[in-house]
């Protein structure tokens, strides 16, 4: 007898993204504003005897212990302080979020671990601070948690909520390329030695985001990732073109999102974006209420025969 359920891990864009100076720790400082999108990655999780084993529907993946879930089943085990490897679960990702593109796939999928195997290990046993275990496998995973539209401040980690952003219609255009963080960060690096401003290249268009409140969508990594990879600024032209409310890179990129008001607007602007040689998924913003409802244990324990 085996026991099976399913966790939602959601995608995220970053509305805002203003990188500051280096930290003595080595990271930048980061001030964010997260938001949570429909789009998600599907883990599966079955209690049954034997060693832990991850599986993805993306060969591109790796499912050894270089993939942050593998690490996150780790990082429970541990500290609940039982020894040797993982054991007696198995987790096997429906990868539907595109990976190198600053949507936060890697990081859902270890925030979904991290609670999937918090709910089987530690069943009448003690539990742990999720939030802190998160922190140490990567600062986007603590947000994951939480879902819905946060400011994250420090390397990202340290989280605000926010009243959720109203909801809109995304449009994801991804070009035929990732762009590697540590890329990104080394290029606005670079540039800003050359030009000693923080914020120069900085491009910004208000979003009605509360009432009465504008939010301004920014990434100062986008200026230096355009700059070696002009097809990224087109396309975010493009959907600004289209009507988007605002369009910006996502994270480190490759990944730029229009946000609109209908779907059908949301539809005509993918199409176009697929016209120009990018991969166009239409999505759409969730807040954290249904972050925490429905893309967490959803479709609950059900016991299968092996």
């Amino acid at each position: 007898m085996t026991t099976a359920f399913r966790i939602r891990a959601c995608a995220k864009i970053n509305l805002s993204l203003r990188v500051g100076d280096v930290r003595p720790d080595g990271f930048h400082a980061l001030t964010t504003v997260f938001q949570s999108l429909a789009l998600h990655d599907t883990l599966t999780v079955t209690v049954r005897r034997g060693p832990f084993a991850l599986t993805c529907t993306d060969p591109g993946v790796p499912t050894d212990d270089r993939n942050l879930a593998w690490k996150a089943a780790r990082a429970v085990w541990t500290a609940l302080g039982r020894r040797g490897e993982p054991r007696d679960l198995a987790i096997d990702i429906d990868k539907h979020i595109p990976m190198q593109a600053g949507l936060g796939g890697g990081s859902s999928d270890a925030a979904a671990a991290l609670v999937a195997c918090h709910h089987v290990w530690t069943k009448g046993g003690r539990h742990l601070d999720l939030p802190m275990t998160a922190a140490r496998l990567g600062a986007d995973v603590p947000y994951f948690l939480q879902g819905g539209t946060a400011l994250g401040l420090a390397r990202g980690d340290e989280l605000y909520p926010l009243v959720d952003v109203p909801p809109y219609w995304v449009v994801l255009a991804l070009p035929p390329f990732g762009v590697p963080t540590a890329d990104a960060y080394g290029w606005l690096d670079a540039d800003r030695a050359a030009t000693d401003s923080l914020h120069a290249h900085a491009t910004q268009r208000l979003l009605p985001a509360w009432p009465g409140r504008l939010l301004a969508v920014a990434n100062d990594l986008e200026g230096p990732v355009v700059r070696r990879h002009p097809e990224i600024g087109a396309v975010r032209d493009l959907l600004t073109r289209a009507g988007a409310a605002a369009a910006s890179m996502t994270g480190s990129g490759s990944a730029v999102f229009g946000l609109f008001g209908t779907k059908n607007a949301a539809d005509r602007a993918a199409r176009a974006a697929a016209g120009a040689g990018t991969v166009a998924i239409v999505t759409r913003t969730v807040d954290r209420r249904t972050c925490q409802r429905v893309h967490f244990l959803f479709a609950s324990s059900s016991p299968r025969h092996a």
